[in-house]
């Protein structure tokens, strides 16, 4: 027997039984499935997204907490799930908060053919209070529109996304563990739902958020990665999509992960050009921190968004954070291109001070040796380091607002 979660519509998502056998789909958590339908028989005029709507259904059977110390990044799950249908009839329909199931798709849904699919990655705090609190989700839902428009996907209020997804985090809170350094990692997402094989705009959307409770990145402290500069890959190029958060920019960059790491290197450093511009290095932006040849003035650099680069919110963090601490220091703060043979040349003559990734996931990464052309360029770490003072000292700021310790306006509590 059918159970509806919204008004009857022919693009409704409905809760429904699998309709295939179980094993040809993966198990999962519960016995449910979303059946998605895209086609629509409204003629209303389309609505955009509206939080008052919300219709929550709690989970009768909820999830044991795992063991903190036993959190693997994106393993875990929590017991609801944020959905909200679209089609291009009706616009946005009744969000709803729902037990966690899987989706059930019919094989001719465009996101698996043409890759119609957009996400975002953004974490929930709790601070000493106990009350849950979102850092910068404005700037994730400007980036959300963003990748969603390049695409043909719809777009959304950010207000009343960040609305729904402060409810969702805050109904969720209890798999949030209380210690420092552990959050719930939301993952916002936006699929094209439509049965077609024709290559166009798709007629109907799902948005969905999942959350994954997770600990500290380098739960033991922090451990500087070596790089492999690469060339022989390009991550993104100039007129792609590059600067939009697309699951299609993700999966080619897997083998030569791969095979950086099966000469020992963790990640890859991404060249562009004949130049070997210095782009991002594995799925996070990049800083450099040299002094100046000249002058000996230090500076703290990252690539300039020029359309390959991720708006990374970290990365804008990083960069508003620096020019209000260390620039009334004397550092000159820069978004500005730079080859690999630049900082080469930085490391020889004993110039390049520190080089780290920022992301969402770590905030910081330091980077203690790049591999390029057969030499092993250090990155201005001792043997006994596994950080450089910057990354320290940023890391310390972000978690500062982002756990509340700082009241500021990066910090939105739920």
């Amino acid at each position: 027997m059918l159970r509806r979660l919204v008004p009857r519509c022919a693009s409704a998502v409905r809760v429904v039984a699998p309709a295939w056998p179980a094993r040809v789909h993966p198990a999962a958590s519960t016995s449910r499935w979303y059946s998605i339908h895209p086609q629509s028989v409204s003629t209303s005029k389309r609505t955009d997204l509206d939080a008052t709507r919300l219709v929550v259904e709690k989970t009768k059977s909820p999830k044991e907490l795992v063991d903190p110390a036993q959190l693997v990044f994106g393993k875990e799950f929590t017991d609801h799930m944020l959905t909200v249908e679209w089609t291009a009839t009706d616009g946005w329909l009744e969000p709803k908060i729902v037990p966690y199931q899987n989706l059930s798709l019919d094989p001719a849904t465009c996101v698996l053919h043409y890759a119609f699919e957009c996400f975002e990655g953004m974490k929930a705090y709790k601070d000493k209070d106990g009350e849950v609190r979102l850092f910068r989700p404005d700037k994730n839902m400007e980036r959300f529109n963003k990748s969603a428009a390049r695409i043909a996907l719809p777009t959304f209020s950010p207000n009343a996304l960040i609305e729904l997804i402060s409810k969702f985090a805050k109904m969720e809170n209890r798999f949030i563990p209380d210690q420092r350094g552990y959050s719930l990692y939301l993952r916002p997402t936006m699929i094209g739902t439509q049965k077609t094989l024709g290559v166009g705009a798709p007629g109907s959307a799902l948005l969905y958020v999942i959350a994954s409770p997770v600990g500290p990145y380098y739960p033991t402290g922090f451990k500087a990665v070596s790089l492999e500069a690469t060339d022989y890959a390009v991550r993104a190029w100039p007129g792609g999509v590059g600067d939009k958060k697309l699951g299609a920019n993700y999966a080619p960059c897997i083998v030569p992960q791969l095979e950086a790491a099966s000469r020992g290197f963790q990640q890859n450093l991404w060249l562009f050009g004949p130049e070997e511009y210095i782009t991002e290095v594995g799925t996070m932006n990049l800083f450099v921190a040299i002094k100046d040849k000249e002058t000996g003035q230090k500076e703290l650099i990252t690539a300039p968004l020029d359309g390959t680069i991720l708006e990374g919110v970290t990365r804008d963090s990083i960069l508003s954070l620096a020019r209000e601490k260390l620039a009334p220091e004397g550092w000159k703060i820069s978004e500005r291109k730079l080859t690999m043979k630049q900082l080469h040349e930085a490391s020889l003559d004993g110039r390049l001070i520190e080089v780290f990734g920022a992301g969402t996931a770590a905030i910081v990464s330091p980077v203690r040796k790049i591999s390029w052309k057969g030499e092993l360029v250090d990155c201005g770490l001792s043997e006994h380091e596994e950080s450089g003072e910057i990354a320290l000292k940023m890391k310390g700021w972000m978690e500062g607002r982002q756990y509340g310790d700082e009241e500021h306006e990066w910090s939105f509590r739920c």
